[in-house]
């Protein structure tokens, strides 16, 4: 066994093995700046789409748009993803990480492969959007760098998976692991699944794009990118929800309502969360009606159902912790104390908000074979997953980095104010791109479009209602607030590894990062429970009356296209 050495946090007792420290360091700072580089290239797609500004060019919007989906929903996301899994393994259960050096050769394919193909969209050879499809032809290292960064990204995974063999072998953690690493064990699960997909789906391509290959089937590629595309969004979505638990454990010191059930319901993301997109593929002739059908009703129902499960036990746990702690007037006394000027907390809840009622709601609707005809392939679609992937993970990745940074770099935060109100600003900011992104794709403005007006087309004309041009000017003005709440964040987080107060090794900090778990006792105070939740309860109600009401409106929008009365 390779002695690896390590220390143990004076704030929060957890043991910090050298390798592990110092790959979750390196993924976090990658992972910072390809955030960095994606957020100045949203900020030009923003701007273009504005009509009245209309920034770039055509070729440029889409070289733009290309950078920009690949480093904020791959790069960016991965990258941070990887640490979450060095974290909620070596560090969660106490044990060294195997095989660091082959973890290290993960961490520079990913790195390789990220430079490698923003230099090759950024040259102008390659602005064929995430999605990248066939017939439409990228340079040949455009593929191999998604090859290379899925290769590391696949590495990184096998050694949390060989990390936790570690752990139960040399028996560092007794009983079942934490739900966080269980939740972590769900997004590598499905990452496996996404990273093979893509496999299947990116080497015939790239052998293709050298002329290797004569022919790639248009059908049979879509079919397969959205095994990788869509699935790569789901890692995302394990992945925070573990983040959401972890948070309310250092925050509230809550505990799960119920361990078995907050298991099963990540159980369900792994059986159907990652093959719930067929709706990006129903008007496909090469999909069955009975896979289509399925998909878009058993399968988005149970998944669904996961995550209304964690929506309403990550508040409820904060609640049921409030309460025993002396929180108990009233409906919302808890959450009027809980302690929004700290990010950690109010980045978390502001993604767990703005997940459900933005990203779930309008998931459901898109997902729904009959009403996804009104707006996919509109920009309703980015509005979505900018509601799931940006406000959903991204804010949540940020509110874990806030306690991450004097934990694991052992660096005071610099510009507290300032950071207490990042997660506002972004928050606002995100929620209003994927606000105005959903109405203006409701009135039928299609996605990667340079220009509505179709201008440069020979002649095709097309008018939107006015409200299309007002939608995309608030989405731009909205663009403007999340860009400079996501520009606070890199500030803050670089500015203080680099000139934050260093602190000692045995140094704690001037305010506890960590709250003690709360006892059966504190529960069990003057007759409380576990189990009382009305204030989650009530917000659980408006949640169902909200997705009511938003669903039958789509329903009835529906009524009017095919002139059903």
């Amino acid at each position: 066994m390779t002695t690896q050495t390590f220390r143990t946090c004076p704030d929060t007792g957890l043991k910090f093995f050298s390798s592990a420290e110092n790959l979750m360091k390196a993924n976090a700072v990658a992972a910072v700046v390809f955030l960095l580089i994606g957020g100045i290239h949203g900020l030009l797609v923003g701007m273009t789409r504005w009509q009245a500004v209309h920034l770039l060019g055509a070729e440029d919007f889409y070289m733009v748009l290309t950078a920009h989906g690949l480093n904020v929903l791959i790069f960016w996301l991965i990258f941070f993803e990887i640490a979450v899994l060095y974290f909620c393994s070596s560090v969660l259960l106490g044990c060294r990480l195997a095989t660091p050096r082959w973890a290290w050769l993960g961490f520079i394919l990913m790195v390789v492969g990220a430079v490698m193909n923003n230099v090759m969209v950024l040259e102008g050879s390659s602005s064929v959007m995430m999605t990248s499809y066939v017939p439409l032809e990228a340079h040949p290292l455009f593929y191999l760098s998604l090859i290379l960064f899925a290769v590391g990204a696949l590495i990184g995974t096998f050694v949390f998976f060989g990390t936790l063999v570690v752990a139960k072998n040399e028996k560092t953690y007794e009983g079942s692991v934490p739900l966080v690493t269980f939740g972590a064990i769900t997004a590598a699960i499905i990452a496996v699944f996404t990273i093979v997909s893509g496999a299947i789906v990116l080497l015939p391509t790239f052998l293709w794009s050298v002329g290797l290959v004569g022919e790639i089937n248009v059908l049979a590629y879509r079919l397969i990118w959205w095994a990788f595309g869509h699935s790569s969004q789901q890692i995302n979505v394990a992945a925070h929800v573990s983040v959401w638990y972890a948070i309310a454990a250092i925050v509230f010191g809550a505990k799960p309502l119920s361990e078995k059930v907050s298991r099963t319901a990540f159980l369900m993301y792994i059986l159907f969360l990652q093959i719930a997109s067929a709706h990006h593929l129903l008007v496909d002739p090469g999909v069955s009606s009975n896979f289509k059908m399925f998909n878009t009703s058993y399968a988005m129902y149970l998944a669904v159902m996961a995550s209304m499960v964690h929506g309403l036990t990550v508040p409820g746990s904060i609640e049921a912790a409030q309460r025993a702690r002396g929180h108990r007037a009233g409906l919302f006394t808890w959450l009027r104390k809980a302690p929004w000027g700290n990010p950690t907390f109010s980045g978390m809840f502001i993604s767990l908000v703005g997940f459900g009622f933005l990203g779930g709601i309008t998931g459901v609707v898109m997902g729904a074979e009959q009403s996804n005809i009104l707006v996919h392939n509109t920009l309703y679609v980015p509005g979505h997953f900018h509601a799931t992937v940006v406000l959903g993970t991204t804010l949540a990745f940020m509110a874990l980095t806030y306690w991450l940074v004097p934990v694991l770099f052992r660096r005071e935060l610099i510009w507290k104010k300032l950071a207490s109100w990042q997660p506002y600003i972004f928050g606002l900011g995100m929620s209003g791109v994927s606000l105005f992104l959903m109405g203006a794709g409701t009135l039928g403005v299609p996605r990667r479009h340079w220009d509505i007006g179709f201008a440069g087309t020979g002649g095709i004309t097309h008018e939107f209602p006015a409200a299309a041009y007002t939608m995309l000017a608030l989405n731009g003005m909205s663009v403007l607030l999340a860009v400079a709440g996501g520009a606070a964040f890199c500030l803050i987080v670089v500015g203080s590894l680099l000139f934050g107060k260093k602190l000692g090794e045995n140094e704690k900090q001037a305010e506890p990062c960590i709250v003690a778990p709360v006892t059966d006792e504190e529960y069990a105070a003057d007759g409380g429970s576990a189990f009382a939740i009305p204030g989650t309860m009530v917000l659980t109600m408006i949640f169902f009356i909200s997705f009511a009401l938003y669903y039958f409106i789509n329903w009835k929008y529906l009524a009017e296209t095919w002139g059903i009365g």
